[in-house]
């Protein structure tokens, strides 16, 4: 009886593999549709005026004011005034002025004749000296590339962390130069993490930020990646920064991403199932919440836009979420998109499912 019991059992093992497989395939692809339902989907979608891939600007999250797109534009020709006077303008509204200075340190970190011209006819501008310090932390991780640090040279390594070595004195530049300016600081935590900050040294980095914006966007969405298991912390400090961040804000500042952005960068599941909890349902309420409070020009607000579109999806809640993505539809540089390999498609895979979805129930 034992032997006959031990041959059902090894018969029985090929089929349960085979059980399991299936399963997981269903569940994975329970959210994608099949190349039928995909052609469907994508002409409910330009039914409703929602452009197709190759429509998509897979560079940023949403359209760039006028202003903003005239300053980039003017120093990618070689002219810094605009950008000069745009950051004059800005003023201390440190949400946006980070958000220009990391724009112009882009340019800057391509082609910055244009910002040594500006440094020459005003030195000791803070202006000019946010923007050089955030261009060198740019720079130093294009040096370094985007792989898998299995798959970076050790020239690039080199580069990357000397250059980041450097950005540090320019990052101190422009600290002295505007003390109550908390960019600099968030440029810095990108150094935090290339170079390995100790978790105590981050912990003073950070003090320098909230003491001057407590509330900054872009300094949490940075700290946070510090706090990630990918980088320098783990899933357990992570959540508890991200939790504390949102709990802590007053509505409208969109810091209810950062518990969405925590789950996202730590789940490792293969269904919507753990997107469906009591946790995840409160944070996405949460966040819709935060949205409608928000000021409607907040330069941050697409991102959590783009967030609610692909968790309202995930907890079935498609006309919801068809509502965001229809506010941000062709700009998708933005999570959860921005991840994979093929921005603009995954972005419209998601979304035509969520079209064709709600015409389905109409």
């Amino acid at each position: 009886m034992t032997v006959l019991l031990w041959i059902l059992a090894v018969l029985a093992v090929p089929t349960l593999l085979i059980v399991l497989w299936l399963a997981k395939v269903f569940l994975k692809e329970f959210f994608s549709p099949s190349p039928d339902d995909g052609t469907l989907a994508a002409e409910t979608a330009q039914k409703l005026g929602l452009l197709p891939a190759e429509r998509q600007n897979t560079d940023l999250a949403a359209p760039l004011p006028a202003d903003w797109s005239a300053a980039v534009a003017a120093a990618r020709a070689g002219d810094w005034e605009p950008a000069a006077e745009l950051l004059a303008a800005i003023g201390r509204d440190w949400d946006r002025r980070s958000a220009v200075a990391y724009l112009l340190a882009e340019s800057a970190a391509e082609e910055d004749a244009w910002l040594l011209a500006w440094e020459a006819a005003r030195p000791g501008d803070p202006d000019a000296a946010v923007v050089r310090a955030r261009s060198t932390v740019i720079l130093a991780w294009e040096l370094r590339g985007g792989k898998g640090a299995q798959y970076t040279t050790r020239e690039q390594f080199d580069g990357f962390h000397r250059t980041l070595a450097s950005a540090r004195d320019e990052i101190a530049r422009a600290a002295e130069l505007n003390p109550d300016d908390p960019t600099p600081y968030i440029a810095e935590i990108w150094v935090a993490l290339g170079l390995g900050y100790p978790n105590a040294e981050m912990d003073k980095l950070w003090s320098e930020i909230t003491t001057r914006a407590p509330h900054h966007y872009e300094a949490h969405f940075s700290a946070l990646q510090y706090w990630c298991a990918k980088w320098r912390g783990s899933e357990r400090l992570a959540f508890e920064f991200a939790e504390r961040a949102a709990a802590d804000a007053p509505l409208g500042s969109l810091l209810t991403a950062m518990p969405l952005i925590a789950h996202f960068e730590h789940d490792e599941s293969e269904d919507a199932a753990a997107d469906n909890t009591p946790e995840m349902l409160a944070r996405v309420e949460a966040a819709l919440a935060d949205v409608a409070a928000a000021d409607p020009s907040h330069p941050r607000l697409p991102e959590l836009r783009h967030l609610l579109a692909f968790y309202l999806h995930l907890q079935d809640r498609n006309e919801a979420a068809l509502e965001q993505f229809k506010l941000v539809d062709g700009h998708v540089n933005a999570l959860p998109w921005r991840y994979r390999g093929d921005v603009a498609g995954y972005y419209c895979q998601v979304r035509n499912t969520v079209a064709h979805a709600v015409a389905g129930t109409d």
